[in-house]
């Protein structure tokens, strides 16, 4: 086989990438020779991914309730991934800025859509069947949406209303964890009791999500969009790449969520609870949490009538 300079260009760039690690070309391309090509198959995992839905019931419908889950954590970890980039860029461009936001926007806006796989999916007699099953588990236990949220905007928005005038930027982190929004769904403010979905929770993650807050307290994504000049705050189509990305993790992502669970949870008679226990229209509906990423980019009207009527 003749060397083309394309070919000798490519073996130069080789040299040089392992010289600069310390390692030996020749060995790499005569590991290269006996290497097998690669597939389909192994380059996904699928082998692995399809082998990882494992039934608490012999009900099929159960089935679509865990792929389902399992697919909002893929795209939990996809949402991670671009906010990763976006807040460690240290000089963002606006474009750069426009671009990573409407990327996770639109894993979100396929989130809200897919709601009807869950609602008008599964059988509502097999699902209050096997929901008892998965007691005390609850979506409230969905680590990667905590950071999405630690990411996207400052700790103080992520207080419970009731704790906000006593919070601020120097509070420590783990003080301002004990007064976020979603505490209230695992804890008895009356004595201070935590739930064992809580407990549990915090037991696995209190670590990871002290680390997280403290990471981004200054690169979360509104931070970086302070630190863009003036003219870049101002531009229409970033601006509404930030809004739209508000309400739609905030109003109409969660919207769907709730209204999947109400179908579901009010289809017997009597008061139900949550599979972890929680009071979950008040946790899950916007206008009592009103859960709000960039209030700075909203209306005093927009803000006041926030979550309602959706």
């Amino acid at each position: 086989m003749d060397i083309t300079p394309a070919i000798k260009q490519q073996l130069d760039e080789l040299d040089e990438k392992f010289k600069a690690l310390n390692q030996k070309t020749e060995t790499h391309l005569e590991g290269l020779r006996w290497a097998k090509p690669i597939t389909y198959w192994d380059y996904i995992q699928t082998d692995a991914l399809l082998n990882l839905q494992i039934q608490r019931t012999t009900l099929p419908d159960e089935m679509v309730f865990i792929m389902y889950h399992q697919v909002n954590e893929l795209l939990f970890k996809m949402i991670l991934w671009e906010v990763e980039q976006l807040c460690h860029t240290e000089k963002p461009e606006t474009a750069y800025f426009t671009e990573k936001l409407m990327r996770i926007s639109r894993y979100f806006d396929m989130l809200t859509t897919s709601f009807t796989i869950m609602g008008d999916g599964m059988e509502v007699d097999q699902y209050m069947k096997f929901r008892n099953t998965l007691t005390p588990a609850s979506g409230f236990q969905s680590a990667q949406y905590r950071l999405i949220e630690f990411a996207s905007t400052d700790l103080i928005n992520l207080i419970d209303y009731r704790y906000r005038a006593t919070i601020d930027r120097n509070t420590p982190y783990e003080h301002a964890l004990e007064h976020l929004y979603w505490q209230a769904a695992g804890k008895d403010y009356k004595t201070g009791e935590k739930s064992y979905l809580l407990s549990e929770f915090e037991k696995k993650y209190k670590g990871e999500f002290l680390r997280f807050m403290e990471e981004y307290n200054t690169i979360n994504i509104w931070r970086k969009f302070k630190q863009l000049p003036e003219e870049a705050q101002n531009d229409a189509k970033l601006v509404k790449a930030m809004r739209h990305y508000d309400y739609t993790v905030n109003v109409t992502w969660v919207m769907g969520h709730y209204n999947t669970a109400k179908k579901y949870i009010e289809s017997v008679a009597g008061p139900q609870e949550a599979t972890g226990g929680s009071d979950w229209k008040k946790y899950m509906h916007p206008k009592y949490q009103r859960r709000i990423f960039f209030p700075e980019l909203w209306s005093e009207e927009e803000l006041k009538h926030w979550g309602e009527n959706v």
